[in-house]
């Protein structure tokens, strides 16, 4: 009996998951950070109205710059598939060797290299092209709404939980509870983003975690030496 094979790849995923680890991470990294800073040296208003201009700002920053980013590299395909289309309007003999060669790199006989080459250029050989010369997949294609979306969308998440903190904690510990909380989250995100991704847990979480203490210890630093000179 014939069965449908259909396999979820991790890879499929790196289009909207990398924005949206990147968004999150930045989201608690730098709204944290701000808070951290600003507590060192202000009182609970001032934190909370810096936090929450920090979760605008930067939720408008991280989708414009994702936006303008992919779309460049979307532009840059969208570059090379026309040219790779004119180069097979124009001589579709040297096209078919080139696609062989490329069959024959990867291991195939010379013979059977040829056969799938013109097989495949019997059917599309824009698609192949594209596929295995330009190296473009339906799974890795630029899409800059989709990464502009997940990063606003995740940073904005990411900012709301150590500005939440910064809200509830006793105002003489907010740098704590909003340090000890992000860090947790940054954990749990670096767990989240290795199990959809496939990665290493405990590299993932270590990463993240380290990273995120670094900035918020200088950032405390900066807030208190600037608090006491001025």
């Amino acid at each position: 009996m014939e069965r449908n094979h259909r396999e979820e790849h991790y890879v499929a995923r790196v289009g909207w998951l990398r924005a949206a680890v990147l968004g999150a991470n930045d989201g608690i990294v730098s709204t944290a950070s701000l808070i951290v800073g600003v507590a060192a040296a202000s009182g609970r208003a001032e934190v909370l109205l810096a936090g929450a201009a920090g979760l605008a700002a930067g939720a408008l920053s991280m989708a414009a710059g994702e936006y303008v980013s992919v779309s460049s590299q979307s532009d840059t395909e969208a570059a090379d598939v026309a040219r790779e289309r004119a180069e097979i309007a124009a001589d579709p003999a040297e096209e078919l060797r080139a696609l062989a060669g490329i069959y024959e790199d990867r291991g195939l006989p010379p013979d059977l290299a040829r056969q799938v080459a013109e097989a495949l250029h019997a059917k599309d050989p824009l698609a192949a092209h594209v596929r295995d010369e330009l190296g473009i997949f339906g799974h890795n294609e630029a899409q800059p709404l989709v990464a502009a979306g997940a990063s606003a969308l995740t940073f904005a998440v990411g900012a709301a939980l150590p500005l939440a903190a910064a809200a509830l904690a006793p105002e003489a510990q907010i740098a704590l509870w909003v340090t000890g909380l992000s860090l947790i989250c940054l954990a749990l995100l670096g767990a989240v983003g290795a199990k959809a991704g496939g990665a290493s847990l405990p590299r993932a979480v270590a990463r993240v975690t380290f990273w995120g203490a670094v900035a918020m210890a200088v950032t405390w630093a900066v807030g208190h030496f600037f608090g006491a000179v001025i």
